[in-house]
């Protein structure tokens, strides 16, 4: 497994990085633009689709960190980008979503929600992720012996 850790790590890391694209960008913006789709309805669909893709994210953050982990060629600077990529999804996880739940169970019900920069600190961490994980990538695959 030390031989292909950072080989696997860098392809993972990419799957990840289509994954955020194909949601964060592509869906969670469209999905309001398509006929039919309220609000309330968006704001369902999206909370299925990044609960989903928050747990393969947890998932794969954990497979390239055991693979990264068995090779002994893991530079401290991956160790950091690694240790980037868990800030980032814990802050997501357990300091936003929790809120952005609340306000969303609040709209759907109908209630008139005043306006806030939640949702776009959770967009500012999710560009800094997709950085961070085609960094990741890259380095990865510099560093294949």
């Amino acid at each position: 497994m030390s031989q292909l850790g950072h080989p696997v790590g860098a392809a993972l890391a990419f799957v990840w990085l289509g994954m955020v694209l194909a949601v964060s960008v592509l869906e969670a913006p469209l999905k309001f633009r398509a006929p039919g789709v309220t609000l309330a309805l968006g704001l369902g669909i999206g909370r299925l689709v990044f609960r989903a893709l928050n747990i393969v994210e947890v998932v794969l953050a954990a497979v390239i960190t055991v693979f990264c982990a068995a090779a002994p060629s893991t530079t401290v600077w991956v160790w950091a980008l690694l240790g980037g990529l868990w800030l980032v999804l814990a802050l997501q996880l357990l300091a936003l979503r929790p809120r952005l739940n609340r306000r969303t169970d609040l709209v759907i019900s109908g209630a008139d929600v005043p306006s806030s920069s939640q949702h776009l600190v959770y967009i500012a961490l999710e560009a800094v992720k997709i950085v961070l994980l085609a960094v990741v990538g890259v380095v990865l695959i510099a560093s294949i012996p």
